[in-house]
């Protein structure tokens, strides 16, 4: 009897063994696949970042051209806004309001930032004065929208701020035009990032 035992014992743990085998496998492969999926996902938001990074230098090449404009004729620029420009450069001086940088016709005379040794990626950006018609943002036909000057200004015509609608104003000094600059960027993996910044100048 006490043979029969032995072997009814042995003939038990075999199965139990390949069982126990079959679950560490399965985890094993779980884990892997959990490891895989934590480095990819991390991967992805890396991306990402340098993307966004990357679409940035659009909206600084755009807030570099308003400066440089501003500087060189800003009596101009906002009187006769649609004619002081030409095409080119990525400037619009009116938007709608209601265009989303989804649609093509949101990015008419935008501007290109080819791909460099430094910076890999093909970069776009357009700038639209925040006016409703392309003329005079003080014509009283026109409706731009407009902010008071920021107490906290650093002397430059161009300042970094939020865009408020101010329907009926009134100002203590000359009221600042507000200008959106766009910049999108399409990665190499299919990636597409839009960045926006407004930027203010003082009429």
């Amino acid at each position: 009897m006490g043979h029969l035992n032995l072997r009814r014992q042995h003939g038990v743990a075999l199965p139990v063994m390949l069982i126990m085998l079959v679950v560490m496998l399965v985890s094993s492969i779980y884990l892997l696949k959990s490891s895989n999926s934590s480095t990819i996902g991390a991967a992805n938001l890396a991306y990402d970042d340098s993307l966004a990074k990357a679409a940035d230098l659009g909206l600084q090449a755009g807030f570099q051209y308003l400066q440089v404009r501003s500087k060189a004729n800003k009596a101009l620029m906002l009187v006769d806004d649609h004619k002081s420009d030409g095409t080119g450069n990525g400037y619009n001086a009116s938007y709608d309001g209601v265009t989303p940088p989804t649609a093509s016709s949101f990015w008419d005379n935008a501007t290109t930032i080819n791909p460099t040794a430094d910076q890999p990626f093909k970069i776009q950006y357009v700038i639209h004065r925040a006016c409703l018609l392309a003329i005079a943002y003080d014509d009283k036909t026109n409706a731009c929208v407009q902010t008071s000057e920021n107490p906290l200004s650093t002397g430059s015509p161009v300042a970094l701020g939020a865009s408020v609608a101010i329907t009926s104003a009134s100002y203590t000094s000359a009221p600042q035009i507000h200008y959106m600059i766009t910049a999108r960027i399409y990665g190499p993996r299919g990636g597409y990032v839009v960045n926006q910044m407004i930027a203010l100048i003082d009429a």
